[in-house]
């Protein structure tokens, strides 16, 4: 066997590991604990107002990331080939976490540029929007297929006064995008009355979809 073959192969076992991680993480350890705990609790607020931003959450969510791929994905790959197939797995893993961590960003902040980048953002945003225990992949669909748990919709519905963390799909007057069309409706009133927030932020904890 070539002495680069292992190496890359493990880095890619790592790099893939995480898609599985990603969707059980986040439907068991997110969705279904109803936030019940830290993760859970930080993602469903997360859903309350479908923005993204940088924070101290992040961070530790770093930390706890290059922990795990260290207790455990570098003890498994030392066992299968040594201590360069344990760190290249646990690298893998790494960087399969920060493509996540990027393409999660990147749909809430700007607008996708390419057919891979529009599915992201539609498949994301119909677990928003529509069926928030359904398309628990960011990254891929794969899992979701495997578990029955994908939903394509042609066009997503996003209410009004949750579309205001999504600066990308609207225009100066706070109207749908014409080249967005395509793939979203707005749906409901602008309304942000303590009221509406209370109602948004008991679904989003019920893993249910918000009110149009």
């Amino acid at each position: 066997m070539s002495i680069w073959l292992l190496p890359v192969l493990t880095f890619a076992a790592g790099f893939n590991l995480w898609f599985l991680f990603e969707y059980l993480l986040h439907r068991f350890a997110m969705h279904e604990l109803h936030g019940k705990g830290i993760m859970s609790r930080e993602h469903l607020e997360h859903h309350v107002k479908a923005t993204w931003s940088f924070d101290f959450t992040h961070i530790l969510s770093w930390l706890g990331i290059a922990v795990v791929g260290g207790a455990i994905w570098f003890p498994l790959g030392y066992l299968i080939g040594g201590p360069a197939a344990g760190i290249t797995l646990s690298i893998g893993w790494a960087c399969g976490y920060a493509f996540y961590e990027y393409q999660h960003a990147a749909s809430h902040l700007r607008p996708p540029r390419n057919s891979y980048e529009r599915w992201v953002r539609k498949n994301h945003f119909e677990h928003h929007f529509g069926k928030p225990m359904s398309n628990h992949g960011v990254s891929i669909g794969l899992w979701d297929r495997v578990f029955g748990t994908q939903e394509t919709p042609e066009v997503v519905r996003v209410p009004r006064r949750l579309a205001a963390g999504l600066d990308w799909l609207l225009d100066e007057h706070g109207e749908l995008r014409t080249e967005f069309a395509e793939d979203y409706e707005l749906v409901g009133s602008f309304d942000t009355s303590e009221r509406q927030a209370g109602i948004d932020r008991a679904k989003a904890f019920a893993s249910t979809a918000p009110d149009a």
